[in-house]
């Protein structure tokens, strides 16, 4: 694998050798979520290249990062997943998400919304101390995307698509924004329309206690 390196001895500096290329942690990110094949991985990131993706995958796995995985059913095909090695950069990626959400904004025009981000998003924005003792199952849709939410103790888990069985499925857009932010409060969300519920509508309170976008520091 050739890099550019920064001509450092320090662990800091050959990480970003590693995975400091453009677009290298946006696929790690969405193998955090789980194996992709490339067809899965580049309609996950619209915006690259398909050669650029190849060459990252390539970089990745020859830095034992990602391997690649034959899966027979339901069609043969070659899937991307995260080594050992790979997955200890999920608390990096959750670290560098939860600092640079303090830098969101309005999304701009050209930038899109994929479920493997709000997968993302929803761990990087979790309140593990919020969460002690609290045990709730969420169903969240927001426009076409579908998350399962699960808590337990502390802990949570995200998915892709429905829960039958969720203690309170939400409808949600923009709103989510907003009660994330505390801009919104749960019961003015509910009065005017903005959040549809079905289920316990008091764990809504809990769902926003358990989840929190922090603000920039004021200079």
């Amino acid at each position: 694998m050739k890099t550019r390196g920064y001509g450092q001895y320090c662990g800091f500096s050959r990480a970003l050798e590693v995975v400091g290329e453009r677009w290298s942690m946006l696929v790690i990110r969405d193998l955090l979520v789980g194996p992709k094949r490339f067809t899965d991985l580049h309609r996950g990131l619209p915006g690259i290249p398909t050669n650029i993706l190849t060459a990252r995958l390539k970089e990745l796995e020859e830095a034992g990062i990602i391997r690649r995985r034959a899966v027979a059913r339901p069609e043969r095909s070659i899937v991307y997943e995260l080594t050992e090695y790979g997955a200890e950069l999920e608390d990096v990626v959750i670290g560098l998400g939860r600092w640079g959400a303090k830098q969101l904004g309005d999304p701009r025009p050209d930038e899109v919304v994929t479920v493997d981000s709000m997968i993302t998003a929803f761990k990087t924005t979790f309140q593990p101390k919020a969460a002690k003792g609290i045990r709730a199952s969420y169903e969240l849709r927001m426009g076409d995307i579908t998350l399962n939410i699960k808590v337990d103790d502390g802990r949570i888990e995200v998915g892709a698509g429905p829960l039958p069985d969720a203690q309170l499925k939400i409808e949600a857009g923009p709103a989510i924004k907003a009660l994330l932010n505390r801009d919104m409060k749960p019961a003015e969300a509910i009065k005017s329309g903005a959040v549809g519920l079905a289920g316990n509508k008091k764990l809504l309170n809990t769902f926003v206690d358990l989840f929190k976008i922090d603000p920039m520091p004021v200079s």
